[in-house]
């Protein structure tokens, strides 16, 4: 979510001329913050996880599923409860907590406090979450439910998609043809963060889907439902002008990818070297998570030739200049050619261990050399100092007036400024000042699934995943380049099922091959066990009991069952919920009727008054049985 204060947000032309200030003082923080930390060890492993709503009002005499913009009175609401449960609770209880996000329709919660590596504390995932959306769903509208559910179908599309109803024509900040300026949290740093990435790329955001050519679907395709002539803001001709393709959608606002939801795991390790070593232990492992938690294949009214979100966050919030993005040479005004949005995948390993050989971090690396060497000069390592002066490349895009001047000793909101807005794949995170948190990394790139057995389910996978990388020293290293066509490959449709990848053929000692997800999940022949077969090797390392492991091994059952096809992906079993409604015209587009009834259905999944037996184990027990305890 980022750093929300409360006070005066710069305009893009005031806040640039701060940029270098930002810089400078965020680097002081960090030397501070390492100088202090960077021989803090033996903190226990600890992890959390951020799983984030969208509430939808359901009209069913219309049969139209909206997007509620009633984020503000939501979270007074559950803020106000939360307060009186904790205030009646026992000490030992921790209730969690409530955020706002991006979009003013959406919840994100957290546990009330980290879970540990132990065996009890894996059990009890599923039940917080299911707490936690029981808990949200209580104080809604009798009408609103909480959906887990990555990328809303009809964002963005001609007549009603928000309740209430606003009109596009007045986004101010985004300049939008599509998207309403009431779609963004009102909090100044997003409307703020939405114009300024716009101030500085010159134009508005463009993002082309492929679009899913059906039976019926128009050739060439050329999108009827965009104002084409509107001229209410500069941009406005630049969809006419070439930035909307022939047979894509086209979308053109951060809201598209920020208004995404996810689910998010952060990790503490032990210390700063095994956050390294994890860091890039799981680096590899992102795309192919990314593949098989695909669930979104739907984006304003159009059925996609993709079933993944990554690359619409990555294109909306491109700050990236004509010249930064190589389409204007020579530099006048600019210091570096990016080769990426500010989100997007890793772009370098950072472990020092002796497994992570130069030839891995294979892709061009801008950084900046002034701040390169200012960090080397107070002593930080070679990679750490890249990875850094890498990140600070990029300009801060929100400054607050009232923060510009900060005591670096005691701050790193100048630090954070920066490292928070380049949302990468994962996230090397510094210990926090005045706090007890150490060393953290935090692994991103996962859809958020329709049901919360779903999400506890990748959430217990990639934590014990992390601890086998760290007990083991498993060794996943393929070249970043690979790892960067991993991603564009974990995007397509059907990639679960139809892709391969690259992978390390044995986390021991051999190169890499490409393998399909089968095979990465569930092993390959006698010489690699599989990333399941690797967790089940750690479980092996530790105490549990049968009972315990039997509730572990359902969890992990799903992983297996995803990988091997025996269970759908949420997005394969929403394109063919989409393509098998009676209403469906095989021509891509996905209608209110067929929305509202994919919405009301993705709500009964989760309740488990719907069976899905292509998409959820035969004894899934849904949210209106079991709703979740935090041991009340």
């Amino acid at each position: 979510m980022g750093l929300l204060y409360l006070g005066t947000p710069l305009t893009w032309d005031e806040a640039r001329k701060h940029a270098d200030h930002v810089r400078y003082h965020g680097i002081t923080q960090f030397l501070h913050t390492w100088d202090r930390l960077k021989d803090r060890h033996g903190d226990e492993l600890l992890w959390g996880d951020e799983i984030e709503y969208m509430v939808i009002s359901l009209d069913h005499e219309k049969k139209n599923a909206k997007l509620s913009l009633r984020q503000t009175e939501i979270l007074a609401k559950l803020s106000s409860i939360v307060g009186d449960i904790s205030a009646g609770s026992p000490e030992a209880i921790s209730v969690p907590m409530y955020h706002p996000e991006y979009g003013r329709y959406m919840l994100e919660s957290t546990p009330g406090s980290p879970y540990t590596g132990s065996i009890p504390d894996l059990l009890s995932v599923e039940s917080n979450m299911r707490y936690r959306r029981t808990l949200a769903r209580r104080h809604l509208k009798p009408n609103e439910v909480p959906i887990t559910f990555t990328s809303f179908p009809r964002l963005g599309v001609q007549g009603q998609f928000t309740e209430p109803y606003f009109d596009p024509s007045d986004a101010v900040s985004s300049h939008s043809l599509f998207l309403p300026e009431e779609i963004t949290n009102p909090h100044a740093r997003f409307p703020t963060l939405t114009a300024n990435i716009r101030r500085r790329r010159g134009s508005k955001v463009t993002i082309n889907l492929p679009l899913f050519i059906d039976t019926n679907t128009p050739r060439p395709f050329i999108d009827p439902t965009i104002p084409w002539d509107r001229s209410l803001y500069p941009e406005d001709a630049e969809a006419k002008n070439g930035a909307a393709l022939q047979d894509h959608i086209y979308l053109d606002a951060m809201g598209f990818g920020m208004g995404c939801c996810c689910l998010q795991l952060t990790f503490q390790a032990c210390n700063v070297s095994d956050a390294r070593r994890m860091y890039d232990g799981l680096i590899p492992v992102g795309p192919i998570l990314l593949a098989l938690t695909a669930a979104s294949p739907v984006w304003r009214g159009y059925l996609a030739d993709v079933d993944c979100r990554w690359n619409v966050i990555a294109g909306s919030v491109d700050d990236r200049t004509k010249e930064e993005r190589g389409l204007q040479v020579p530099f006048k005004n600019d210091r570096f050619r990016i080769p990426k949005s500010r989100y997007d995948s890793v772009d370098l390993y950072i472990s020092n261990d002796w497994i992570n050989r130069p030839e891995y971090n294979d892709n061009y690396l801008p950084y900046d050399e002034c701040i390169y060497d200012r960090l080397r000069d107070n002593g930080i390592d070679d990679l750490l100092s890249k990875h850094i002066s890498h990140l600070f490349i990029r300009d801060p895009l929100v400054i607050f007036s009232e923060t510009i001047d900060q005591d670096d000793a005691s701050s790193t909101d100048h630090f954070e400024n920066i490292q928070s807005t380049n949302w990468q794949t994962l996230r090397f995170k510094p210990p926090p000042p005045k706090s007890s948190i150490g060393w953290r990394v935090e692994f991103r790139s996962m859809e958020v699934q329709m049901t919360d057995f779903e999400n506890a389910a990748f959430a217990v996978f990639i934590v014990l995943l992390s601890r086998a990388i760290l007990s083991f020293n498993l060794n996943f290293y393929i070249p970043i380049s690979k790892v960067d066509e991993n991603m564009g490959r974990a995007q397509k449709r059907d990639a679960a099922q139809s892709g391969k990848f690259f992978f390390r053929k044995d986390p021991i000692e051999t190169e890499y091959e490409e393998m399909d997800m089968n095979e990465i999940i569930n092993g390959k022949g006698d010489n690699f066990p599989g990333l399941l077969g690797l967790v089940h090797a750690y479980l092996d390392t530790l105490d549990v009991g049968d009972e315990a492991l039997l509730r572990i091994e359902k969890y992990l059952d799903l992983i297996r069952r995803r990988a091997s096809g025996s269970l759908l992906t949420p997005a394969t079993w929403i394109r063919e919920f989409v393509r098998s409604h009676p209403a469906y015209q095989h021509d891509s587009v996905v209608s209110q009727e067929i929305n509202f009834d994919l919405m009301v259905a993705v709500d009964e999944i989760e309740r488990g008054v719907r069976k899905a037996p292509d998409l959820m184990p035969e004894d899934y027990m849904g949210g209106e049985t079991d709703q979740g305890s935090i041991g009340l």
